[in-house]
């Protein structure tokens, strides 16, 4: 089989040759050589025995930058654009800080970025819906949106990889789901589990608002060439509930999913941190596959645990946990593998390191990976 072939068939539950091998080098390749990013992770991954999958590389649509994200790396790639009609955006920035605003008929809202030099990344340290009003706000600029196709990217990707692995662009214009995307760039967990319950039609209509807009970029996505998309979902009962969960998140990833598998496409689920009671509910909804579930310290389940509480009704993607790919070495860290390898079950199943990769990881960690996978028999 080829790599996108072995990849595909994993996700949808059918006969592979072997078990794919599909790391996940966020934050590890930024610290890599020119010539080696030049090169491409394609070509790193035949150099260690794995399979490409390029998880969010970009989007298939333009959308209006309602996250305040275009100038940081992450949002860069996802073709955030200066063009909400009826408003305007400001930026500023000093030393480790973007500040960015906006300005609308119905009022304004303020951000505030700020870079780790620890993590290499940017994140929201001053959310720009504070209160009550500012959702009107933050409605009014959602429905302002401006979604627009933009496949050239998306397919020169994927003839670029061929047949070297699957490309999985990005499916949500606030890279998420509407409720997560609430809690991570625009109200933050603690302000919005209090905001969902002092004036719950008020957030929900901002909900329903960024869902309509949402749906609009996935039926764009829908009509372009590429066969999977994923969903920065980072689930976690470390930010939400199992009812909030349930309630808001698993509703609109089964319409995103309903819509792409009419047109024959996959979606894959982001789910990078606790995720055992999140699970159950994940296993119903209308995806492909769970992708980057980790084990502790990270997350907070065994991978062959996930396995049994999936009941094999969607795909999983993940099992290498990153502080221990990381800090495991030699013997350590073959045995830690072929613990994973000989306690999960092949059919459904993606061996990855889950979420992020930390840089100081060493090659000989990924093509001890690609060695052993190709030592035991799918069963």
């Amino acid at each position: 089989m080829t790599p996108k072939e072995r990849i595909v068939a994993a996700i949808r539950g059918r006969e592979v040759d072997r078990l794919p091998w599909c790391p996940f080098f966020t934050y590890w390749w930024d610290a890599q050589s020119e010539a080696r990013q030049k090169a491409g992770q394609p070509a790193f991954c035949r150099e260690i025995g794995a399979d490409a999958l390029m998880r969010g590389p970009t989007t298939a649509f333009t959308a209006s930058d309602v996250l305040g994200m275009a100038e940081v790396p992450l949002g860069s790639s996802y073709n955030l654009k200066d063009d909400l009609r009826g408003a305007s955006i400001s930026r500023k920035a000093d030393a480790g800080h973007k500040y960015v605003s906006w300005e609308t008929p119905v009022g304004s809202l303020e951000a505030t970025l700020t870079f780790s030099p620890q993590g290499g990344t940017w994140f929201v340290t001053r959310h720009p819906v504070r209160k009550k009003e500012d959702y009107k706000t933050l409605q009014w600029l959602v429905e302002h949106m401006q979604i627009r196709p933009f496949y050239d990217e998306v397919h020169a990707q994927i003839d670029e990889v061929g047949e070297d692995g699957l490309v999985a662009p990005l499916v949500s214009p606030f890279l998420k789901s509407p409720f997560q995307s609430l809690i991570e760039h625009f109200v933050g967990t603690e302000q919005l589990c209090y905001d969902v319950f002092d004036f719950p039609e008020v957030v929900e209509q901002t909900i329903a608002a960024m869902g309509a807009k949402a749906r609009e970029a996935v039926r764009i996505s829908a009509e372009s060439r590429a066969e999977a998309f994923i969903t920065w979902e980072d689930s976690s009962t470390t930010n939400l509930s199992p009812e909030l969960f349930r309630k808001y998140v698993a509703p609109e990833i089964d319409a995103w999913g309903a819509i792409l598998h009419s047109a024959g496409k996959m979606l894959l689920h982001h789910a990078c941190g606790h995720v055992e009671a999140l699970l159950p509910i994940i296993a119903g909804e209308r995806i492909d596959a769970v992708e980057s579930v980790s084990p502790p310290p990270t997350g907070n389940i065994e991978i062959w645990d996930a396995q049994r509480l999936l009941e094999d009704r969607v795909g999983l993607i993940g099992g290498i946990e990153p502080v221990k790919f990381q800090r495991y070495q030699g013997r350590q860290f073959e045995a830690y593998v072929r613990e994973i390898l000989e306690r999960t079950a092949r059919r459904h199943y993606i061996l990855a390191n889950s979420d992020s990769c930390p840089p100081a990881v060493t090659e000989e960690n990924f093509r001890m990976v690609g060695r052993l996978v190709r030592e035991y028999p799918v069963r």
